[in-house]
């Protein structure tokens, strides 16, 4: 479908994916320690599963979003009412949990989803399938990139910004993909997170993007109810074909 193509450089058509593999494959070797440090944590702090998966948009392929399981370590726990719901986010996310988030170890395990080839080390943040389902064509364009483990919107502020914001860095992005960007972008992460700046403090319990144009009647309703349904059959017809 021509409204999603977009043209891409010599880096980003043969560099980029073998960067992606390198890097990925060094911190999984590199901090293969450190990964069962934390999976033997998280599963004597929040019991199992140790790691979370979630189903996420990648990148465009015929006109498309394909869609795969993001892999983080759980941050947080199974607690629920009485009723046997479960309570929100911010009161199942136990103190270790933020600590993860804080310093983004929660995120170690996406390296094997760049490995696959799903993600790159850089590049718009996968976000959730019925955060995708609310976004214009032009946003959409973000998924004619690999999302990645960090990108531009996140040093721009993470979720200190409004969702307008984050999608517009996005786009601002894939028009400069480019080895030196990618560069300063890895360099100002590192220095988010070791410098434990505002956004680093961020938890991602923010509204989501739908929730976010309901509150403030961007959509109704009934264009809200419609899409979120939408969005729920693209995750039954991903993991029917799995």
């Amino acid at each position: 479908m021509s409204t999603f193509e977009r043209k891409k450089g010599f880096y980003e058509k043969y560099i980029k994916r073998l960067l992606d593999i390198i890097c990925s494959l060094l911190a999984i070797i590199v901090f293969s320690w450190l990964y069962l440090i934390i999976a033997i944590i998280v599963r004597i702090k929040m019991g199992s599963p140790v790691l979370f998966k979630q189903p996420r948009p990648g990148i465009i392929k015929n006109g498309k979003e394909t869609i795969f399981d993001m892999y983080k370590f759980r941050s947080m726990t199974d607690a629920r009412d009485e009723n046997g719901n479960l309570l929100p986010d911010e009161q199942r996310l136990p103190k270790f949990g933020i600590w993860l988030r804080r310093t983004s170890l929660d995120e170690l395990p996406e390296a094997f989803n760049i490995l696959k080839g799903d993600m790159s080390v850089i590049g718009p943040r996968p976000q959730l399938v019925r955060d995708m389902v609310f976004m214009s064509d032009e946003q959409r364009m973000r998924h004619t990139a690999r999302p990645g483990l960090s990108g531009l919107a996140q040093v721009m502020g993470r979720n200190a910004i409004s969702w307008e914001d984050k999608l517009n860095w996005d786009i601002e992005y894939i028009k400069n993909i480019g080895f030196l960007n990618d560069v300063k972008i890895v360099l100002k992460t590192v220095k988010n997170v070791f410098g434990h700046n505002e956004s680093a403090d961020e938890l991602d319990v923010t509204l989501d993007y739908g929730d976010d144009l309901l509150k403030t009647g961007i959509v109704t309703s009934d264009q809200y109810d419609y899409l979120q349904e939408y969005a729920k059959s693209l995750i039954t017809e991903y993991e029917e074909r799995r």
